[in-house]
C-alpha cells in the first residue's frame, strides 16, 4: 500500500535526525519532497497498470503520424530529477551526506586543535 504524504514527511525527518543533519528549517523542503514523492507513487501505480506503455502514436498538425513517449513517463522522468535535486539539497544521498560530514569532522578536528593550543 503507498503511503500517505504525511507518513513519507515523518519518515524523511526520523531518517535526517538519525543522520543529525535534520533542523526545522528544513520543513517547507521536506514537505516539497515528501510531496514529490508521493506523486512519483502514484505515477509508478499508473505506469503499471498502463502495462509499462512508454510510447503512444501521435498525429501531429500536418497529419504525420510518429511514436512519441506517454505524458505520464514524460513527467516521472521530470520527477526522478527534482526528487533527486531534493534529495542532494536533505542530504539524503550518500554523496552529499559525505559532503556534509566531512564538514562536520573538519570543523570538530579545527575546534579541538583550537581548544588544544588555548589549554597551552
Amino acid at each position: 500500500m503507498p503511503k500517505t504524504k504525511q507518513a513519507l514527511e515523518k519518515e524523511i525527518q526520523k531518517e535526517m535526525t538519525a543522520l543529525g543533519i535534520y533542523k526545522p528549517e528544513y520543513k517547507k523542503l521536506i514537505n516539497i519532497f515528501a510531496g514529490m514523492l508521493f506523486q512519483y507513487q502514484e505515477f509508478e501505480r499508473q505506469f503499471e497498470e498502463s502495462g509499462f506503455q512508454l510510447t503512444e502514436e501521435y498525429t501531429n498538425k500536418a497529419g504525420a503520424t510518429n511514436d512519441r513517449k506517454v505524458p505520464l513517463y514524460t513527467a516521472m522522468e521530470s520527477l526522478r530529477k527534482d526528487i533527486a535535486t531534493y534529495s542532494d539539497r536533505l542530504c539524503l544521498n550518500p554523496k552529499s551526506l559525505e559532503t556534509v560530514t566531512t564538514e562536520v569532522k573538519n570543523k570538530s578536528t579545527l575546534i579541538n586543535v583550537i581548544s588544544e593550543l588555548g589549554n597551552r
